[in-house]
C-alpha cells in the first residue's frame, strides 16, 4: 500500500499535494520499497512499475512531470502539452490544471509553492547548493503571482541534529546572506550543524514569502519512512507532488 504525507498547510481546496514515503513499491534491497527516481541504479523496471503504481494509487490525471535535477537553480514550466524530454531542471511550475510538478529527495529538501488563488503551483528540490545559489528565489521569481501571496511548504529533509557541514558551506551561505548565520552551530566533531528548514524559511522570507509551513521530518532519523542519501548513499528517492485540480472534479 502506497502512504504518502499530506502537507499541513492552508492551500485552496483545488490544491492537490503530497509527499511519498517509502513503502508500498517492488524496489528490494537499499532502494526499498518505492523508490521513483530511475538515475539511482535501480532496476528499470522497478521504477517503472513504481511509477505507474503512484499514477494509479494517488489517482493522478496524468503521470508527473519528472526532472532531470542538477542541484542548479534553472525552473521549469509546465505548459498545456506534456513535455518530449525530461527537462533539466530544479524546480517546476504551473498555472495549467491536471499538469503534475515533481520533485526528487532524499535528504534534500522539497517545496510546495501555491497560491492564494490556485492560480499556480511549483516544486522545487533544495539540496544546499541549489539553496545557497537561489533556486527557492528563482522558484518565486518565475510563479505569476506576487510573493506575499504565495504559501510555501517544506516536505521531509535530513535535520538539524544531524545535518554536519563544513566551514565552507557555512561561509558560502554567511558571504552571500549574513542573516543566515544562526542556522548553523558548531558541532561535536568540530563542524557544523546546518539547519536547512531555517535556511529556507530565511530565503523565503528575503523574497517575500512569509506564510511557510511544514519543516518537522528528519530524513536521516527515520528508517521507516524516508530515504536518506547520507544514510545510504545506495538509497532511493521520495518525490514530492502539486497540482491544480481541474474545476469540473
Amino acid at each position: 500500500m502506497i502512504r504518502t504525507l499530506v502537507p499541513d498547510w492552508p492551500a485552496p481546496s483545488r490544491i492537490r499535494s503530497c509527499t511519498t514515503l517509502r513503502d508500498g513499491g517492488v524496489s528490494t534491497g537499499g532502494y526499498a520499497s518505492l523508490n521513483l527516481a530511475d538515475h539511482v541504479e535501480d532496476d528499470p523496471a522497478a521504477v517503472a512499475e513504481n511509477r505507474q503504481r503512484l499514477t494509479a494509487a494517488l489517482g493522478l490525471p496524468e503521470a508527473p512531470q519528472w526532472l532531470s535535477q542538477v542541484h542548479g537553480v534553472q525552473v521549469h514550466r509546465l505548459a498545456v502539452q506534456p513535455d518530449a524530454k525530461t527537462p533539466a531542471a530544479d524546480a517546476v511550475w504551473t498555472d495549467q490544471p491536471d499538469r503534475i510538478c515533481a520533485v526528487l529527495t532524499a535528504d534534500c529538501l522539497p517545496v510546495l509553492f501555491c497560491d492564494r488563488s490556485a492560480s499556480c503551483v511549483a516544486a522545487a528540490h533544495a539540496g544546499w547548493r541549489g539553496l545557497a545559489d537561489g533556486v527557492l528565489e528563482a522558484t518565486v521569481a518565475a510563479l505569476p503571482a506576487a510573493a506575499s501571496e504565495l504559501f510555501a511548504w517544506m516536505g521531509p529533509a535530513i535535520g538539524p541534529a544531524v545535518f554536519e557541514v563544513g566551514d565552507e558551506v557555512r561561509e558560502i551561505f554567511i558571504s552571500r546572506h549574513p542573516q543566515t548565520a544562526p542556522a548553523f552551530r558548531p558541532s561535536p566533531a568540530g563542524r557544523w550543524l546546518a539547519d536547512i528548514y531555517a535556511l529556507a524559511r530565511i530565503r523565503l522570507a528575503a523574497c517575500g514569502v512569509h506564510a511557510v509551513f511544514g519543516g518537522g521530518e528528519c530524513t536521516f532519523s527515520d528508517v521507516d519512512r524516508f530515504y536518506s542519501f547520507r544514510r545510504e548513499p545506495r538509497t532511493g528517492r521520495m518525490a514530492s507532488l502539486i497540482w491544480l485540480q481541474s474545476e469540473t472534479d
